[in-house]
Order: C-alpha cells, then structure tokens, then sequence
C-alpha cells in the first residue's frame, strides 16, 4: 500500500514567487526545477507523473514535496552544509587591518604579506593575503590610497 503524498496548497505570493523563478533567467537551474515540482503538485499531479514530466526520480519529486510542505519556499533554499571551518575570523581580520595601519618595521618602506604575518606572530602570510584581496588592498600602491582603504573600513580613527 502506498502513501499519500503531502497536498501542496499555494498562497497567491507563493504562486506569484515560484512563477518569478520560472521566468527569471538568472534564477539556478535547480531551483527553477524545485519551483516546478512545486507547482506541479499544487496541481493535483502524482510523483511518478511529475518525475515523468521533468524527466527526474520520483524521490527527488518527494523530498522537494515534503520540504515544501513543512517549510514552504524557505525549505526550496539549499540546507547548510558542513565543509572546511572557519580559521580566521573578524577578530583576526581587524588584526590585520591594524597591523597594515600602523608604520612597517624598521628598514622596511612598506608592509607586505609575509612581514604582517610576522609582527602578528600567529597568523599565516596567505592569510594576511586573503585580508588583503577581500578589502582590495594592494601595498605596491601610494600610502593615501592605503589610508583611504582602510579609513573605509573602520582600521583608521
């Protein structure tokens, strides 16, 4: 004996959503197939009917169903997931961004990567980099345009 599949029953600004995401071509691909499991079960329509259509597997037709049901279009959205952890933080960042702010060190004119990372000791040249690309610093540029960089970004009173 098979189980009934979740009835879907869409609001008027959920249809209206789903449907931008059918028509947008800037939408993923993925998503744009979830808006039309969606809307294909608001329908009436079986799994095995909509698998068919789109040319999926009946699970998939389910999961976004079930989904769907529970958390509506929020749940069409990925889930988190785990991957590598973070290793430097704001904190770290703000360091950095100190660190680039004051003077460089004695019979240096400028900082670079690999000197940052050591007057702080415990952080990693390529992360002073990461830093340094994220907020578009370059060290080879004038002082001001330094300055101005990091007076935007609250390093600088």
């Amino acid at each position: 004996m098979s189980r009934t599949a979740a009835k879907i029953l869409l609001s008027a600004e959920e249809t209206e959503e789903l449907n931008r995401w059918l028509k947008s071509g800037k939408t993923e691909q993925r998503k744009v197939e979830r808006a039309k499991i969606v809307l294909r079960c608001a329908e009436g329509k079986t799994t095995h009917q909509i698998a068919r259509e789109l040319g999926t597997r009946p699970s998939r037709v389910s999961k976004w169903r079930k989904r769907f049901a529970k958390l509506r279009v929020p749940g069409l959205e990925d889930e988190q997931r785990s991957g590598r952890r973070v290793i430097n933080d704001e904190s770290v960042e703000r360091r950095i961004l100190d660190q680039l702010a004051k003077a460089p060190p004695q019979g240096f004119a400028r900082w670079n990567g690999r000197l940052v990372a050591e007057a702080l000791g415990d952080v990693s040249d390529d992360a002073v980099l990461r830093v340094m690309r994220k907020h578009d610093l370059h060290l080879d540029r004038r002082q001001r345009v330094l300055v101005q960089t990091l007076e935007k970004t609250g390093a600088l009173p």
